[in-house]
């Protein structure tokens, strides 16, 4: 079976049929598909399934075909830990997982008592990989996403780069937006910068126009915002009507269809940090673009950095249970930390990407900056 043709045989494998096999190996999806961050938790699916697609039409790993065991977080972390304790009921040895900070760091206790590893595709907070980094048991928490502190560092590099010395900061009130913030004041210290003026908004808030006056006031020339797309579509889309005239560089959700949704032709000139774009430079990377376009059928892809993310997560728990020869929780965590094979996946060909001591699979060499051109989403200049 090609992989241009494989996501039919996803979408099977992912559905819990009785056709399934009793010894398959099951990898947990505890991801938003409803609610305000589904369109990201959908698209970390879209790509989750085209890779297990590929390595069951492969052969499978130690002769056995994964399957995707999905379950809607809904994005409220108050469900965090019953949610991860019924993905343990139903067999789970390891998971992609993850897309809003906050739901994370709320099952992460969980995952740590049952030895559990988890490479996180689409959860950028910087706190996720670090909360059990001194546990006697080890840290059973990965990533393959640009934490905030990485996004954090390209964004205000960037700003600077363009010769933007006053800048303007928005977050939003959650961990994730929070979190950002700090490491966007952290990173324009090293630049000797102070931000011009600093400001918040909550989840829903759709008029930020008071927040925008104050930046203007201030004399910014440069919006560096942490949030989720649709608060960043509001932004744009206000800065645009108010006649602000303000460059907007956001956090990756920036590249996301709820922003894009929102901001409508105001989205033109929006950056943001990514690790996949389409026009792969790689054959992995158009390998899947390919099947995605098979599969999908899209014009473009939606939400691309979280589908990427979403796919690379698995084929690297492939390769680590492969190498362990296991599906013990411990020998799967230590394959993650010292992997021997080398991994093509479609942000990056992963070469020990993880060690004892640093579990983040992206670095700057694998990510790059975007920028919203007539509607998609493409390279930004740099």
């Amino acid at each position: 079976m090609k992989l241009s043709h494989i996501g039919f045989a996803a979408a099977t494998l992912c559905l819990g049929s009785a056709t399934f096999a009793a010894d398959t190996i099951k990898i947990g999806a505890l991801l938003p598909l409803t609610g305000g961050s589904a369109p990201l938790g959908l698209a970390v699916r879209d790509g989750q399934r085209l890779a297990v697609a590929h390595i069951n039409a492969r052969g499978g790993v130690m002769g056995r075909n994964l399957e995707l065991v999905e379950l809607n977080d809904e994005s409220k972390p108050e469900n965090a830990s019953k949610n991860m304790e019924a993905l343990l009921a139903k067999g789970v040895v390891a998971c992609s997982c993850g897309v809003n900070t906050g739901v994370v760091l709320a099952y992460q206790p969980v995952m740590q008592k049952a030895k559990l590893p988890n490479i996180v595709p689409a959860s950028a907070g910087t706190k996720l990989t670090k909360a059990f980094q001194n546990a006697p048991e080890g840290n059973y928490t990965f990533r393959v996403q640009a934490s905030d502190t990485l996004q954090a560092q390209m964004m205000v590099d960037y700003a600077v780069k363009k010769g933007h010395k006053k800048i303007a900061l928005l977050h939003d009130t959650t961990p994730y937006g929070t979190g950002g913030h700090d490491d966007m004041v952290k990173q324009l210290i090293t630049h000797d910068i102070k931000a011009v003026s600093v400001g918040s908004f909550k989840v829903g808030d759709a008029d930020m126009s008071a927040q925008l006056a104050k930046a203007k006031e201030a004399g910014a020339t440069v919006l560096l915002v942490y949030g989720i797309g649709t608060e960043q579509g509001h932004i744009a889309a206000a800065s645009a009507k108010l006649g602000l005239n303000l460059a907007l560089i956001g956090s990756w959700a920036n590249a996301t269809d709820s922003f894009i949704n929102v901001a409508a032709s105001h989205a033109e000139g929006a950056i943001s940090p990514q690790t996949f774009v389409e026009g792969a430079t790689s054959a992995a990377g158009r390998e899947f673009e390919a099947a995605y376009r098979s599969e999908y059928k899209r014009a473009r892809m939606t939400n691309p950095t979280a589908v990427a993310g979403g796919h690379d997560s698995i084929l690297l728990l492939a390769a680590a249970i492969r190498q362990a020869n296991s599906t013990d929780g411990a020998k799967i965590k230590a394959a993650l930390e010292k992997l021997s094979s080398t991994v093509p996946g479609a942000i990056a060909t992963y070469n020990k990407p993880f060690s004892e001591d640093d579990h983040e699979g992206i670095n700057l060499s694998s990510a790059v900056m975007a920028i919203w051109k007539k509607g998609a989403i493409v390279r930004a200049p740099l």
